[in-house]
């Protein structure tokens, strides 16, 4: 057989690769893409913690340990109430009763106090309602006093409100038609919210309300760069619901300028100033409102001027 002729092998000449450049632009847009998409995360991280915490900037609680002796040297009773899923009372109160022939002594103001501090530090204004012969309930929202430990808000707050009218009006058999919500500072929203929800109402008192807060928030150093107004929530309106409700009210300003939610607020309304402490010109304020819309059980009226001579009125 015919030898095969092998075929000459061909050298190829290996072939170096070339290292692909990575443009300068590139890299300068990838570290500009990583450092926004960081920033952004932060943004946001930002907004959630503020989301989370705002309460801080318009709550300001104090607890308490132990409750006191007495209230103004008047006797009271503690209790406990507002069980939550466990059936353990979340709230603590003071039920402070009227003298039997006090002059109010079928009337009960439900107190609802405002953002800062606890309960203790409205003594002297509980000895003072119960000084014009009403029975007085105050109580510690959650995160306040003694009462549960928990993040007050607003949501909170008002829950724990509507926890207090239930426990008055079905634990003590209290008629509805008695009880009075008095609130000051946020607790001015909170009773006019409690009065919204419960028409029964006979009358309201709002002492100094510190509510609207959305400015407030606004204007805090701590929120310059945050969308405040997309994210506050903690905001404890009152000018509109002062504006449509029909309850008799009782508007007390601590101030020369009342409160703007003051002049918008609907009929029956009686409103006065004591922009210096007078116990004699406030006690003499509640009572005439006391006796025109509740002692006497009148109609709503027109708004009218209290002038309590000589602080001005509006």
């Amino acid at each position: 057989m015919p030898r095969s002729t092998p075929k000459p092998s061909k050298h190829t000449t290996p072939t170096t690769t070339q290292p692909e450049v990575v443009s300068p632009l590139w890299l300068v847009k990838a570290i500009a893409a990583t450092i926004i998409a960081a920033l952004f995360c932060g943004y946001l991280t930002l907004c959630l913690l503020f989301y989370q915490g705002q309460w801080q900037l318009v709550l300001h609680p104090t607890r308490t340990s132990a409750a006191p002796a007495s209230i103004a040297g008047i006797p009271y009773e503690l209790t406990h109430f507002g069980p939550d899923d466990s059936a353990i009372p979340q709230l603590t109160g003071w039920w402070i009763p009227s003298s039997p022939n006090a002059l109010y002594a079928q009337s009960t103001i439900l107190f609802l106090p405002g953002a800062n501090g606890s309960l203790a530090d409205s003594i002297p204004i509980l000895a003072s309602l119960h000084n014009l012969g009403l029975n007085v309930f105050a109580f510690d929202y959650r995160g306040y006093g003694q009462s549960a430990a928990t993040r007050p808000s607003q949501q909170n707050m008002t829950h724990d409100a509507d926890s207090a009218w239930h426990y008055l009006t079905n634990s003590r058999a209290i008629p509805a038609q008695r009880i009075i919500p008095y609130g000051t500072g946020v607790g001015a929203s909170i009773a006019s919210q409690l009065a919204i929800n419960h028409t029964t109402i006979p009358a309201l008192i709002l002492d100094a309300p510190q509510a609207d807060l959305l400015p407030l928030a606004q204007h805090d150093p701590r929120a310059r760069l945050l969308p405040v107004r997309l994210l506050f929530h903690e905001q404890f309106p009152l000018a509109t619901p002062l504006s449509i409700l029909k309850t008799p009210k009782l508007l007390v300003s601590r101030t020369s300028s009342p409160n703007p939610s003051f002049r918008t607020a609907a009929d029956p309304k009686l409103t006065v100033e004591l922009p210096s402490p007078s116990d004699s010109l406030y006690a003499q304020s509640l009572t005439r409102f006391l006796d025109q819309y509740v002692a006497q059980n009148l109609s709503p009226a027109p708004a009218q001027q209290l002038v309590p001579s000589p602080a001005p009125a509006h």
